[in-house]
């Protein structure tokens, strides 16, 4: 009988050396998705995160929070709202923007996917250097919601993301060192 030693959620996340540009290790989640125990995993870490907490939305950032966000919703019973890229939603929106290391990007949500008074999780993928998730939480804040926790899968630690959060309990379940 051999002994087979259980896979830790960092086997199921691919590293792509210099994408999309030359000393970048771009930490790639597509692949933990992409495998049944991998995703389970991935969802499961998140979950543990969530235990015991009160709360009544979890607010996914487009698009690879969206994987999360939907399935832990319903493990939880709790709605979920998309918090997309500007013109991507159909109806009425609100939208807050973010600076990007060349420019400036716009996220949307729509006016009534947030009540107000409501208890929102943030879920995405990775933080980075945060402004997506900055933006999400103030966005959520203009519907009136209040932001309890924002998790993510992966935290790349150099790019000090947290900092732009810091006013917001935050988890991760994978911590990297450097970009």
């Amino acid at each position: 009988m051999g002994t087979e030693q259980k896979k830790k959620l960092e086997d199921y996340i691919v590293t792509i050396p210099d994408f999309p540009k030359p000393g970048i290790m771009f930490r790639d989640v597509t692949s933990a998705l992409a495998d049944p125990e991998g995703f389970r995993l991935a969802v499961d870490s998140i979950a543990q995160k969530l235990e015991g907490l009160d709360y009544d939305l979890i607010a996914g950032i487009e698009a690879r929070g969206f994987f999360f966000a939907a399935p832990l919703a319903y493990r939880f019973g709790k709605g979920t709202v998309a918090i997309r890229k500007k013109g991507k939603l159909p109806r009425k929106t609100v939208s807050e923007s973010y600076t990007l290391e060349y420019g400036v990007a716009e996220i949307e949500a729509h006016v009534d996917s947030v009540k107000p008074g409501q208890k929102v999780v943030i879920v995405d993928d990775l933080l980075a250097t945060g402004g997506s998730t900055e933006a999400t939480a103030r966005l959520v804040e203009k519907l009136g919601g209040e932001v309890v926790k924002i998790v993510t899968l992966i935290e790349l630690k150099d790019l000090h993301g947290r900092e732009k959060i810091a006013k917001y309990p935050y988890d991760s379940c994978i911590t990297y060192a450097g970009e």
